[in-house]
């Protein structure tokens, strides 16, 4: 197969053809990839800013769609044919651990879920089978995006009726969010970035007020919207530590959640001023929004269909896998949403 190969951190990745596949292990599943995300997560490790990496050189990619060719032993989740969804998340089924691919006499690392590639040898645990009516590109976000960012609001914050709520950082995770937040009666809806492009979607998804931080102080409109009170939930998933800083510093005392799901650069830490904690903000972390993927990805593919959740405004653009570069350069500069490369897509 052919597959973009992280050889040297902080350097392009390589596409690399003629990749040997190895057989199959118990709990792995032979995927043929038809689209694949790309999202922060892949590219914080491609510029070493997850710090040392004693793996490489290694696949990359943790969401995307594909039919399964084969399966291992004991593998009863899915059957060659199906067409699956393929995230980071673990859920049923069996892990079957990392993999080993040769190429040119070299190993080529992989952990349980790869998407870079025009194939892929993924655990059972990290496959679902494709809900009915979702199509194979919009299929990739219920790998990362939606499962997190949705499910930050659906299976964690769960807002109460009136309240308000604040979403800083509007990639694909706190995009999802924000359109998560319309299936709740809030009061007020504030979307916080620093791309004009990015904050227009917003306000398309129900957001009823923007703020383009890099022109205004977000922390000051925040209270001057809330009459000096504080929001009752901020999300934040700028992958910023001073922005998880400012997400906290905007919630209420007495109450006020702030949950972030984006990971910072290695060593970087947030400092929070510990007399607002115990005047009752709370601040916590989310781990794939607490989904069951196997539960929840129906549940998100549902509202999907009804229009709840329309989510092909997040992919601004496609990419070939050769153009994989041009995809994590676009993702840094913040000019596009969520990319997606087309590896397969007549699949």
């Amino acid at each position: 197969m052919k597959a973009a190969v992280l050889t040297d951190l902080e350097k392009p990745l390589s596409v690399l053809p003629d990749i040997e596949i190895p057989g199959l292990g118990p709990g792995q599943v032979l995927v043929r990839i038809a689209f694949s995300g790309v999202c922060h997560s892949q590219l914080m490790e491609a510029r070493g800013r997850r710090g040392e990496d004693r793996w490489l050189p290694h696949l990359l990619g943790h969401e995307g769609s594909g039919k399964v060719v084969a399966v291992g032993d004991g593998v009863t989740k899915v059957v060659p044919g199906d067409y699956v969804i393929l995230g980071w998340i673990k859920g049923e089924g069996q892990d079957g651990g990392g993999t080993q691919y040769r190429h040119n006499g070299r190993t080529i690392n992989a952990g349980s879920v790869t998407t870079f590639g025009e194939q892929a040898i993924v655990s059972e645990n990290r496959l679902v089978r494709l809900p009915d009516g979702l199509p194979l590109d919009i299929a990739v976000l219920f790998g990362c995006a939606v499962p997190t960012g949705a499910g930050i609001l659906t299976n964690e914050i769960q807002p109460a009726p009136g309240s308000t709520i604040a979403f800083f950082g509007l990639g694909g995770i706190g995009m999802s969010a924000l359109m998560a937040a319309a299936l709740f009666d809030c009061k007020t809806v504030i979307a916080v970035d620093v791309s004009e492009q990015k904050l227009g979607l917003a306000r398309s998804f129900g957001a009823d007020m923007t703020i383009n931080s890099a022109e205004r102080d977000a922390v000051a409109e925040i209270y001057r919207i809330t009459d000096g009170r504080g929001v009752d939930y901020a999300v934040e998933a700028s992958g910023v530590c001073a922005v998880i800083e400012s997400a906290f510093e905007v919630v209420r005392t007495g109450g006020g959640l702030c949950v972030f799901a984006s990971h910072p650069a290695h060593g970087e830490k947030i400092r929070l001023d510990p007399h607002a904690l115990i005047s009752g903000k709370r601040i916590r972390g989310s781990w794939g929004g607490g989904s069951n993927p196997d539960a929840d990805i129906p549940r998100f593919a549902e509202l999907y269909r009804k229009g709840l959740l329309p989510l092909e405004k997040l992919i601004t653009r496609r990419y070939k896998l050769e153009e994989i570069n041009d995809a994590l350069d676009d993702l840094e500069s913040g000019s596009v949403g969520r990319p997606i490369l087309e590896i397969d897509p007549d699949l």
